[in-house]
């Protein structure tokens, strides 16, 4: 089985506008390719697709994209996003119950935010042939979104302290789910928006993850991506940065680059994650090219205080990490 797994992805603002005229497919640019060879393909979706709604006051930044652009995430047979982020209520509560069917309707499952708090936290399983997949997304951002019994908002849970209840109940979800899946993914979207250095309470909550049941931890939030960590034979994306945006590019932290991952399986046990190096240019994201080697390398140097060996793949142009790290 091959999972593809994708960063933030906001089609808002400027992306938004292009796809007024582009079609749908233009956000994906030359990676379409790989993207087709995955079974299974899952996104952080950093935006609410909606016709309208209010910008949340306060906040600074608001990404919506119109409607009719789930047919980009149709165009590139995304599977299962994320919706649990800081930026899925920007338009208020009526844009993002106009998002839901819509997703529905595309076949598009979800899962890290819903109608009240039973949905939002509620796991998204797809069947790849024999084998059931599963799908748990929470946040640890915009705790004031949090869902309620009877309110639409995110699958919040703490991360800087042990969590509490909610941080037990999480494990909790995830030991449940994983008896009825033969594969669990679970989604993290944490911390801060800068710095490539992983906090040691993220590496400590992954590892608890996957001794829950989890067999990968997938990690965004920040705009960079930062190192992978190996714990169990299992694959932890501590963040993997921005695929497709509009932002303003930091020429140290280069929020422009990252991977199209790629977790190879050997039936349901995961067995190596492949990196292609990617950038964002024009709204678009591309496979690397002159670049890519670069980005490997840093990715290496970031994977090395993880303790986690990586080789560079010319003939493939990616970076393997094997899971089985004896």
């Amino acid at each position: 089985m091959r999972i593809a797994l994708l960063g933030d992805v906001m089609l808002g603002r400027l992306v938004n506008r292009h796809l007024a005229t582009a079609a749908p497919a233009y956000p994906w640019g030359d990676t379409l390719g790989l993207l087709r060879q995955a079974d299974l393909r899952i996104a952080n979706l950093e935006c609410v697709l909606a016709s309208g709604g209010v910008p949340e006051p306060g906040k600074v930044f608001h990404f919506r994209s119109d409607l009719k652009n789930v047919a980009s995430l149709v165009a590139a047979g995304i599977d299962v996003v994320s919706l649990a982020n800081n930026h899925v209520l920007d338009f208020g509560e009526d844009a993002f119950r106009e998002m839901l069917p819509a997703l529905d309707g595309h076949g598009i499952l979800h899962a890290g935010a819903g109608p009240d708090l039973d949905a939002a936290r509620r796991p998204a399983v797809r069947r790849v042939g024999p084998a059931a997949v599963g799908f748990i997304a929470f946040t640890d951002n915009q705790p004031d979104w949090e869902a309620g019994d009877r309110s639409p908002g995110i699958y919040y849970v703490p991360v800087e302290d042990d969590g509490g209840e909610r941080g037990a109940a999480l494990l909790d979800l995830v030991r449940r789910t994983k008896a009825r899946v033969q594969l669990l993914i679970v989604s993290a979207h944490w911390g801060g928006n800068w710095g490539a250095d992983v906090p040691d309470r993220h590496q400590e909550l992954a590892r608890d993850l996957i001794d829950a049941g989890a067999d990968v931890v997938f990690g965004h939030s920040p705009h960079i991506f930062r190192g992978v960590g190996v714990h169990r034979n299992r694959p932890i994306i501590y963040s993997a940065g921005d695929f497709v945006d509009d932002y303003a590019v930091d020429p140290d932290e280069r929020n422009d680059q990252s991977f199209l991952f790629m977790l190879e399986t050997e039936g349901t046990k995961p067995r190596t994650l492949r990196l292609y190096p990617t950038v964002i240019t024009g709204f678009q994201a591309r496979l690397a090219q002159q670049p890519a080697p670069t980005i490997a390398a840093r990715m290496q140097r970031l994977c090395r205080p993880l303790g986690t060996r990586s080789d560079w793949n010319a003939s493939r142009r990616c970076l393997e990490i094997p899971l089985d790290q004896h």
